[in-house]
């Protein structure tokens, strides 16, 4: 690994999060409004990121990883984000899902095949569950794997794959189960599947709103065939694995909130002491002080919550509710700091000169992608009424 940490856990953290935010200004920051515009994939950067060790943060050093706390790996997907949302949503899941997936379900020659070249930066991976019928009621989905003798063949479509066009493999969830014998979340499993394998084809490129520097693709599979040891895990255990991932992947989206936020919030205060209206600084008028501070007072709400829920993933405690709860309430904050962002840039924020609109735009994505707040706020009541 090309990164030597300090030992001590808060000297590690300073250190690499000072790495990460000195990286995200020097290498993304004054780009970000480019790639916006054209929707280009910094591929560059990438690599550049994976060389540090950021395609590996949360992956055991005996896998070729960093091996971080949870709290320091949020940090750095803070910082990409604060920078670019969209460099930060690839990084994050490529970490938070796949390599998650992986490092806890993997065996251990898919760990040496897999799991090392991903945390080497060498592999970028991506994570297929949603499909066009299936979105928040994931269980529903209908790709299906068939056995043929010692393989599988793969059939389906999935929707909305973030790295579904850069990614070198995807964890695809397929059902398992007989077409004529459906059994739910019980049916569908998990698999390894490279993106160069025949049949795997990413077709069409979403048009989004925001994180247009990430690839957000149709991933179509037509007769895959598989090998049987690209099934990760237990057969029928994939929608668990599935929920698994989300909660982790749902602290990365927060974390992403939170750049965003804190991104639209920086912004805000310079120009409001910059901008003057009637002789004087905006930022002198107690309207545009009490935005301020309200969205000063939320992020920092965000950044509390965020912080429980990483520290409780870190003691090995349950964190589905914690994590949904972060999501939630990061996600809707980062919408409403970014409205009030563009609110105090009046005019001007809504002109593309600025970067707070593109903020903006991409703010909105949080509050759906990893489960909707809706969805969220039915995990949380639940859990609080069982």
């Amino acid at each position: 690994m090309s990164v030597d940490l300090a030992p001590d856990i808060e000297a590690q953290r300073k250190e690499i999060v000072a790495m990460a935010r000195d990286f995200a200004r020097a290498e993304i920051a004054p780009h970000a409004a480019e790639w916006d515009a054209t929707k280009h994939f910094p591929a560059d950067v990438m690599r550049k990121l994976g060389e540090l060790g950021f395609f590996g943060m949360l992956t055991p050093e005996a896998y070729d990883g960093l091996g971080l706390d949870t709290l320091t790996y949020l940090m750095v997907i803070e910082e990409i984000a604060a920078a670019d949302a969209g460099v930060a949503i690839s990084l994050s899941v490529h970490n938070s899902l796949p390599s998650f997936l992986l490092s806890t379900q993997g065996s251990e020659e898919q760990k040496e095949r897999w799991l090392k070249p991903m945390a080497r930066g060498e592999m970028l991976a991506g994570f297929a569950l949603s499909e066009a019928d299936s979105g928040s009621d994931a269980a529903g989905l209908r790709t299906q794997a068939t056995r043929d003798g010692n393989q599988w063949v793969l059939n389906g479509t999935k929707a909305w794959v973030t790295n579904g066009e850069t990614a070198d493999l995807l964890v695809v969830m397929a059902r398992t189960d007989s077409p004529d014998d459906r059994r739910g979340a019980a049916g569908i499993s998990a698999f390894i599947v490279p993106t160069k394998a025949a049949g795997v084809e990413a077709t069409r490129a979403e048009d989004k709103m925001g994180i247009r520097s990430s690839p957000t693709n149709q991933v179509v599979l037509t007769n895959v065939r598989l090998e049987h040891d690209l099934l990760l895990g237990e057969e029928g255990e994939g929608f668990k694995y599935a929920l698994a991932g989300l909660d982790q992947g749902r602290l990365g989206v927060a974390a992403q909130a939170l750049g965003i936020g804190r991104a639209a919030l920086e912004h805000a205060l310079v120009y409001s002491k910059e901008r003057k209206q009637f002789e004087r600084a905006i930022s002198e008028f107690q309207a545009i002080q009490f935005k301020l501070a309200d969205m000063r007072t939320a992020l920092a709400a965000s950044r509390a919550l965020l912080k429980e829920a990483a520290a409780a993933k870190d003691r090995g405690e349950p964190i589905t509710s914690l994590a949904s709860m972060a999501k939630l309430f990061a996600s809707e904050t980062a919408v409403a700091v970014t409205i009030d962002a563009v609110q105090i840039f009046g005019g001007y924020g809504y002109m593309r000169d600025y970067p707070v609109e593109r903020l903006m735009r991409d703010a909105k994505v949080t509050e759906i992608y990893e489960g909707t707040s809706e969805i969220q706020r039915v995990i949380i009541a639940r859990e609080a009424l069982s």
